[in-house]
């Protein structure tokens, strides 16, 4: 796996061994990024079930200012630090080796804001619909935050849940992508660097 644009490009990325993750396939991942660069000069990216961190460094290279990782697999987490590592981006990054729900407790209590939000739970389950669920208070977006959900194309989350309502969607084959927003735009109105 490597970054695929901007200031890390062809820079190679770790990923864990086995099979307990599954990395985001390039296809997928150069579609989101593509989509999510109105979003990212400045952002605040909250990268959740976070794996080796391939689309959270994918980000800071595309001009994102601070990713949190959260993974609580050993393995992922092993190959994460090791990314963070390389590209010694460890002053912009902070990594949290626990479960989603617990890590969204925490950042709530510390009142931390995101711009952008990416899950990619195991498809197995139902942690999609209660991370979304959990993020559907907006506690932790910032205005114009959008929040991406990567999961079975036959698995759709709920078109909206709390203050989230999905936007678009891009397919492919068993995996799509779904995008939602909290706010009233499809995309931010300015970037975080302009809204202060």
């Amino acid at each position: 796996m490597r970054i695929i644009a901007g200031a890390y490009k062809g820079r190679r990325l770790t990923t864990p061994r086995g099979d307990t993750t599954r990395p985001t396939a390039d296809q997928v991942r150069i579609a989101l990024l593509d989509t999510l660069m109105p979003w990212l000069p400045e952002a605040r990216v909250l990268d959740l079930f976070a794996g080796a961190g391939g689309v959270g460094l994918e980000a800071l290279s595309r001009g994102a200012a601070h990713v949190t990782f959260v993974e609580r697999d050993a393995r992922a987490m092993q190959a994460l630090r090791a990314n963070v590592a390389t590209l010694d981006v460890a002053p912009v990054v902070r990594v949290l080796r626990e479960s989603v729900r617990r890590a969204l407790h925490a950042l709530r209590v510390e009142a931390a804001r995101f711009d952008v939000v990416f899950l990619d739970p195991p498809y197995e389950g139902d942690d999609v619909r209660e991370t979304l669920e959990s993020l559907g208070d907006a506690a932790l977006l910032a205005d114009d935050a959008v929040v991406v959900a990567q999961h079975l194309t036959k698995r759709a989350p709920p078109a909206s849940t709390g203050a989230l309502t999905a936007f678009r969607t891009r397919r492919f084959g068993e995996t799509t992508l779904t995008f939602f927003r909290a706010g009233g735009y499809d995309a931010p109105s300015q970037s975080p660097s302009q809204r202060g």
